[in-house]
């Protein structure tokens, strides 16, 4: 929804369209710095008070052939007056650097959409490489379809650098800045939080920041002279909840919640981790972090990895360990032997696209069958998800709450759309954070020689977190199976019964101390959407929409997945037709007809993409009709 107004602004006298929001997407070669430019444009629209969000989408290569499909890098943006809840489902602008950047964008695009092209690129090679007969700017009518303009970005840009003695090359790297500064002008934003990026980034390379501060205001300026632009654009800041605001990405909130955890526990961080993508900017985000207490160990594998946080975990910290679906595989035997030691500690597992490498930039649901059951023997886990970049932070704190509670290893589950998606985080006061409990048994001297009993439970079934070195607290560890109380090695198998059936209902036990579920409109009617982790955006959006046309719908969005919320049931047998999109073949529908026996029907897509709203909306409308 626009409105037009006449403004006499800088922007050239061109008439001004007032929107409510915006999607925009940058796209060229995983060379050509688009998701440095992205963030930026994404940094700029945070601080000028729109909500926002991000899909950043990269190539798995390093460094793919330059030019060809597989090596075009592209990132979206969303920004917005209003609640948004996804990066948008059709841009309104598109920016290609390259022929293979148009090709594989150029779906996405409205149809009279601004298409912004740098058309110097078009040449024979790179028309060649992205597999184009004819130059699709002079045969395809691009023109008749779209606002295409047609711009010299490369001759433009090195014309700007001109004076700095830059090679062809270091000059070709600053038009990512050029595009940057004509859609800042096109959308009226400001250059200044950029400007301030390049003199902290390239302060001590002058040549260089020069040349981008030059290649940023050569695009604003461009826009501002050029007559290809009718209009220009603007989106007012969001009525967002009063407070302090910073644009995150979901694992840097995520690692953020970690360490707010460890403090608010009174414990010092650990994590043990073998580098994955899209799970590894956790260990980069927490390294810088030692002054907090937090330690970060680099594991030569990822059974290390698991083994060193259950050490971490047996010495009395706060234990993590961070994967990714095919690291999870070889984490599962460590996993069983934290969970036989009912020890608590955090296995985060950041979900991309399988099996085995499979697509590893890109984003899937398909691990939940796996943490659920993916271990020998009886070894049930807490499962929670995280559902947005912001909601990473508090996903963390809870998920470190039920851990030290219970005694117990907790999956918390995230993916890559929430890992490198971005939203405005508010930063919450202290006051806000909520302590979270710990008791350790104190020392045994001179207790009339009382041996100490690891596995003494409970109301809850926990036992106690005993730290090495503390005076008459001596115990048996390893993963042999434990007598009931006294931690000694069994192979009764009246004990093994009873002491699978223990484990087991212990974490059957979290359904009573965590939130009844929420339902999102009509608390019963014809269609129930139930979702899971970073389907939630799409969902809600999709279901408020749906109603606004008069159906009857409804939407839960499910935070904790072993156990399910104790109220469950009675909400999914409330509606005729339960709906549950998820990014795999159908993991989450699985569990909830073998435990309800409710005929739950499915949207299912492994594509590596996240779900549009309109792709949830037709599946609502066909259920509903």
């Amino acid at each position: 929804m626009s409105t037009t107004t006449h403004s006499e602004a800088a922007r050239g006298a061109k008439q001004v369209i007032q929107l409510e929001d915006a999607t925009v997407r940058l796209a060229g070669d995983s060379g050509d710095g688009m998701q440095l430019a992205g963030m930026q444009l994404t940094n700029t629209s945070a601080l000028a008070g729109n909500d926002i969000a991000t899909f950043p989408d990269f190539p798995a290569e390093i460094r793919a052939p330059r030019g060809t499909l597989a090596g075009v890098s592209g990132f979206q943006l969303h920004f917005a007056s209003a609640d948004i809840y996804t990066p948008g489902d059709r841009l309104n602008a598109l920016v290609a650097m390259n022929p293979a950047a148009l090709k594989t964008n150029l779906d996405d695009l409205e149809p009279n959409g601004i298409l912004i092209v740098n058309e110097d690129a078009f040449d024979t090679k790179s028309l060649k490489l992205a597999h184009y007969e004819n130059n699709p700017l002079e045969s395809e009518g691009l023109g008749d379809r779209f606002r295409l303009i047609r711009v010299k970005m490369t001759k433009l840009t090195r014309d700007a650098v001109s004076e700095l003695g830059l090679s062809v090359k270091e000059s070709d790297r600053c038009r990512n800045f050029f595009a940057m500064g004509l859609l800042y002008w096109l959308y009226g934003r400001s250059m200044e939080p950029t400007l301030r990026f390049i003199d902290a980034k390239f302060g001590k390379m002058p040549d260089v920041a020069e040349a981008n501060r030059r290649a940023l205001k050569a695009g604003y300026h461009y826009g501002e002279t050029t007559e290809a632009f009718v209009y220009t654009y603007t989106v007012d800041r969001a009525k967002l909840p009063r407070g302090t605001y910073n644009n995150v990405t979901g694992n840097q909130v995520l690692a953020w919640g970690l360490i707010t955890a460890a403090k608010m526990s009174g414990k010092d961080l650990f994590l043990g981790s073998y580098p994955i993508t899209p799970a590894s900017d956790i260990l980069h985000e927490l390294s810088r972090y030692k002054h907090f207490g937090v330690r970060t160990f680099q594991a030569e594998d990822e059974i290390a990895a698991v083994c060193s946080a259950i050490g971490a975990a047996f010495g009395g910290s706060m234990a993590i360990t961070t994967s990714s679906g095919p690291g999870i595989c070889l984490k599962s035997e460590g996993m069983g032997l934290a969970m036989i030691l009912e020890l608590p500690m955090l296995v985060i597992d950041i979900q991309r696209g399988g099996p085995s490498t499979g697509l590893p930039t890109k984003t899937e649901q398909a691990d939940l069958l796996q943490v659920m059951y993916g271990r020998n023997g009886e070894s049930p886990l807490p499962v929670i998800a995280a559902r947005s970049p912001a909601d990473c932070f508090e996903v963390a704190q809870e998920a470190w709450r039920i851990a030290t509670r219970f005694m117990v290893p907790v999956i918390l589950l995230s993916d890559g759309y929430i890992a490198n998606g971005s939203e405005p985080w508010r930063i919450p006061d202290v006051s806000e954070l909520n302590k979270i409990a710990i008791e350790h048994p104190v020392g045994r001297e001179g207790e009339n020689g009382e041996p100490f009993l690891p596995y003494k439970r409970n109301e809850r079934l926990s036992r106690p977190w005993a730290l090495p070195g503390t005076p008459g607290l001596m115990h048996r560890i390893g993963g042999l199976e434990k007598q009931d109380v006294t931690g000694n090695v069994s192979y009764d198998p009246e004990n093994h019964q009873h002491m699978v059936n223990v484990r087991a209902q212990k974490v059957a036990n979290i359904a009573e101390d965590i939130p009844p579920q929420a339902v999102a409109g009509p608390e019963n009617g014809d269609l129930l959407v139930l979702s899971w982790g970073g389907t939630y955006g799409a969902c809600t959006a999709a279901t408020q929409r749906c109603r606004a046309e008069g159906l009857s719908v409804a939407h839960a969005h499910l935070r904790y997945l072993n156990p399910f919320p104790r109220n469950l049931e009675k909400i999914l047998r409330s509606y005729k037709t339960v709906l549950i999109p998820e990014l795999n073949m159908g993991q989450l529908r699985s569990m909830i007809r073998s435990k309800y026996l409710v005929d739950a029907k499915g949207l299912n897509k492994v594509q590596g993409k996240p779900f549009s709203v309109v792709e949830v909306m037709e599946k609502i409308r066909e259920l509903a009709a």
